[in-house]
């Protein structure tokens, strides 16, 4: 007989299936057909569901939006903030984080891709509220570009135009990867690494 607890956190993560099913069926019709184009009711009949059962986890498809929208960037937070707290050099945690972050955007490249599309489409206070998370991220990876040219491993002009085009070159790996394509993951990761580097190394080196 499962104790309280226990059940508990059986439905807690039934349910987290279920809203996790939602936002992939969600995402492939929007990367597919576009927001506009997508209904509730399509979605639905992905999923082999009917409309109240999403109003359950949603309350409309502007929230389904918001969910995946935020997806990308809440994930490369955690990973950046897991990077920043290991021991080491600033161009081993550099190293750390474009290799995390980089896998994310490869892992949920329909996400990023319906996010750059769609943005046009979220709720305002959605909007505003996304583009916070992507403003503390580029700002968390100026601090540790700062820390690093005062320890002599970075050389760099302006700290936050520097983290904002590393930002850029990561995020952008959604709109030219291919999955099975040309470039594996890892050749992909490893040429971003690569190309995140020579943009602080010193020119010395």
């Amino acid at each position: 007989m499962p104790t309280a607890r226990e059940t508990r956190q059986l439905k807690h993560e039934v349910a987290a299936f279920k809203r996790r099913r939602l936002l992939e069926e969600a995402s492939h019709l929007f990367f597919s057909n576009g927001y506009e184009s997508t209904t509730l009711d399509a979605v639905a009949e992905r999923l082999h569901v009917t409309k109240p059962f999403i109003y359950s986890y949603y309350k409309n498809k502007g929230e389904l939006l918001a969910e995946i929208c935020q997806i990308g960037i809440q994930q490369s937070l955690e990973a950046l903030d897991w990077a920043l707290a290991q021991g080491g050099s600033a161009s081993s945690r550099l190293k750390l984080l474009v290799d995390k972050v980089a896998h994310i955007i490869i892992e949920n490249q329909e996400y990023i891709v319906v996010y750059q599309r769609e943005e046009k489409n979220l709720d305002p206070e959605d909007a505003r509220r996304i583009r916070d998370m992507r403003h503390r991220f580029d700002l968390k990876v100026a601090t540790l570009l700062e820390e690093g040219a005062r320890g002599g491993e970075f050389e760099i002009g302006d700290a936050a135009m520097t983290a904002n085009s590393i930002s850029g070159l990561i995020s952008w790996i959604s709109n030219w990867y291919r999955p099975g394509g040309k470039w594996s993951p890892t050749e992909v990761v490893m040429h971003t690494i690569g190309l995140a580097m020579r943009m602080v190394t010193p020119t010395r080196a």
